[in-house]
């Protein structure tokens, strides 16, 4: 990578950590988002927060995999595909950190140590070749789907603006899926997908609260 390039990706880990996003797409249902118009009870804010918070942690996780995978990779079709992702992935991290605070909350306070991990994840699997790359990237993405359908069915029905925004980040999270198989990612070897599903156990067990 050349030099500029590197500014680059370290401004954009810093925003990640840091919580200062850009947005390229508006927000979804932003003209409903206030927590009065809404109704939410505090318990509901609460837990809409808690939600709301583990997804902003997984669009950290997701920026720092989407960097190191464009960092390992020769090609330079699969680097416009991950940067694509990542720009699509810096939206949903924009729109979880403005409902955060319409919600008046905050984002984790262990970003840090999330956004390191990721990165260090996926230089492992971009050191493993295109195809294991691809791969993760896809199963990352089916487990982040099947985490956001959970989501839709906990978060409050009266909480439009969360609801809204956990749909359109779905959608999006298939689509990178889809793109990663069709690239030519390989299927995970079971022992390698259940470690990952443990691990987004414990990111987000401990991301609703801290």
């Amino acid at each position: 990578m050349l030099p500029e390039e590197w500014i680059t990706e370290f401004d954009r880990g810093l925003r990640s950590m840091t919580g200062v996003s850009r947005m390229m797409r508006p927000v979804p249902l932003a003209t409903e988002s206030s927590v009065e118009a809404a109704g939410l009870s505090p318990a509901e804010q609460a837990h809409s927060a808690g939600l709301m918070r583990v997804n902003h942690v997984g669009e950290v996780c997701a920026q720092a995999l989407y960097q190191a995978q464009k960092i390992s990779t020769r090609s330079p079709l699969l680097k416009a595909m991950f940067e694509h992702a990542a720009q699509e992935e810096e939206d949903h991290l924009a729109w979880t950190a403005r409902r955060l605070a319409e919600l008046d909350s905050r984002p984790s306070l262990l970003n840090p140590l999330w956004y390191g991990g990721a990165l260090a994840i996926g230089l492992v699997a971009g050191r493993c070749g295109d195809r294991v790359s691809l791969g993760f990237m896809a199963e990352t993405e089916r487990q982040v789907e099947h985490h956001l359908d959970s989501h839709l069915e906990q978060l409050p029905k009266a909480d439009l603006a969360s609801r809204a925004i956990v749909a359109q980040m779905r959608a999006d999270e298939a689509t990178h899926g889809k793109a990663a198989t069709e690239a030519g990612g390989m299927d995970l070897p079971f022992p390698v997908r259940a470690m990952m599903r443990f691990a987004s156990k414990v990111m987000t067990r401990t991301a609703y609260y801290v």
